[in-house]
């Protein structure tokens, strides 16, 4: 399985607007895709997918931009991935009865075990796990 750079993209923009969850302000595609280092039009494409599934909102406006749609504890990767290509892991096999029924079983099964991965993983604990990073700690 190999994922796109559109759905990378698409992960560091939430984990981005998580971090800046607790502003509680909209931020500039600008200010976000410099700070990523994403192409600022390809960024718009992403926020507006990322925007039909609710994940993120806009604001129009001079303060306008871009912000979480719900709080970072109620986004997982497995959102953000679903909503960029669709289903986490997905095959043919999984409906082609021609496909013997021991070998789709083991497809359903990665397919089950990856979904519960994604969804296991929220923007709320990769914040977390940012601001741990940060602290130094002496003995």
């Amino acid at each position: 399985m190999k994922l796109s750079v559109k759905s990378d993209y698409a992960a560091r923009a939430v984990f981005w607007l998580s971090r800046h969850y607790t502003d509680k302000a909209a931020h500039r595609v600008e200010e976000m895709a410099s700070d990523q280092d994403i192409p600022s039009n390809y960024l718009v494409q992403i926020l507006i997918e990322l925007k039909s599934a609710q994940i993120v909102k806009s604001v129009r406006g001079k303060e306008g931009g871009y912000l979480l749609a719900r709080p970072p504890a109620e986004i997982t990767l497995g959102d953000v991935l679903r909503c960029i290509h669709g289903q986490v892991f997905d095959t043919p096999a999984l409906n082609d009865a021609e496909c013997p029924p021991e070998l789709r079983a083991a497809w359903g099964t990665l397919q089950k075990s990856l979904n519960e991965a994604a969804d296991a993983i929220n923007f709320q604990k990769l914040v977390e796990q940012s601001a741990d990073k940060g602290k130094m700690y002496y003995i």
